[in-house]
């Protein structure tokens, strides 16, 4: 079996990482700072942010429930998504398996870093089979990517077989769950001690209602994180960013009832777009979005895009065929979508 040392980078293990001036001084208090060449006026804006976002992995380790060492935090999943790649896989050298279709993001860093891309078709119903991931492996394997609930068909991935990977691969494991808050399904983050090449990733762009700030999770064994601490670049995530994170966790009350407006949403357009002439299948789904099949999905997408309404034409992509990825939005903004196929002709 390989260790984290046999899977990681030769450099990156032996890498010095850059020291910044907020890293040196940390565990005393300081009142006057004249070590980082920064502006003394236009406060707090003049300083750098924590290097390693002390305060915020504080209160996310209390609300998911993992220890503070245990995460890593980034711009958007993506940065842990190249993280990974930058620390596991050699240029040229190594490849990776993931679940198709799913989030593109994989295969696009895959291209970027020089890395062997390999999909694995998911069968007739959306799920992936363990045996046929592993199958794709070899030496020269270094991680599995794995999206749950799913990207773009919306549903989980069987955790039984998810697990039969997590204790026959010895690589690393991704477990993206970046739509897990809409699900029930327990969350693989609760596993991280059992399974030290694991991880987990969310983030604050879905059920928390902030895309816009930017903000990823990746939950791991601290050896990995250390790993991703010692890559990142020193401030990667902005003041901005940390201060509305802080804020929207105190929040949880009404994330949690956004949540279930989305849920009892979902139920109620899932009906009603399976009742149009133009749809001829939707998919189960355990996110805030589904995947259905029409009768004609470029068409179908251009007419909604002249009327205004914008969903993602999953057309081209892998097994959807004449599929169409709707989110789940407000009542009103999902009335104007039914209004907009029932006048499709």
């Amino acid at each position: 079996m390989r260790d984290l040392q046999a899977l990681t980078r030769p450099n990156i293990w032996n890498l010095k990482p850059y020291s910044s001036a907020r890293n040196e001084y940390s565990g005393h208090v300081a009142r006057v700072f004249l070590d980082a060449n920064e502006n003394p006026y236009h406060a707090p804006l003049n300083r750098y942010p924590d290097p390693l976002q002390t305060e915020l992995k504080g209160k996310i380790a209390v609300m998911k429930q993992v220890a503070e060492e245990q995460i890593f935090l980034g711009n958007g999943s993506d940065e842990a998504i190249d993280l990974v790649y930058r620390c596991f896989t050699n240029p040229g050298e190594d490849n990776v398996v993931a679940i198709e279709p799913t989030y593109g993001m994989y295969q696009v860093c895959a291209d970027i870093n020089d890395v062997e891309y390999r999909p694995v078709l998911l069968d007739a119903n959306f799920q992936l089979s363990a045996n046929r991931l592993l199958a794709a492996t070899d030496a020269q394997t270094k991680v599995i990517w794995i999206c749950s609930p799913n990207n773009p068909t919306g549903n989980n991935m069987d955790r039984n077989e998810i697990i039969q990977i997590l204790e026959k691969f010895d690589g690393i494991v991704v477990i993206d769950e970046a739509y897990g808050d809409f699900s029930e399904q327990r969350s693989f983050r609760f596993d991280l001690d059992k399974y030290p090449k694991l991880i987990v990733l969310n983030t604050f762009s879905k059920a928390w209602g902030c895309a816009a700030i930017r903000l990823g999770m990746a939950f791991a064994d601290k050896e990995i994180i250390n790993l991703f601490n010692k890559v990142k670049y020193p401030y990667n995530v902005n003041l901005l960013t940390q201060r509305e994170a802080l804020s929207i966790l105190q929040q949880q009350d009404q994330v949690s009832a956004w949540v279930d407006v989305l849920l009892e949403e979902r139920t109620r357009l899932f009906e009603a777009f399976r009742q149009l002439p133009c749809c001829k299948r939707v998919f189960p789904t355990d996110a805030n979005f589904f995947l259905a099949r029409v009768t004609d999905a470029p068409s179908i997408y251009a007419y909604l895009v002249d009327q205004g309404i914008i969903v993602r034409n999953r057309h081209k992509v892998s097994l959807c065929k004449d599929c169409l990825r709707i989110t789940i939005g407000t009542k009103e903004e999902d009335d104007e979508l039914l209004v907009a196929l029932r006048n499709y002709e």
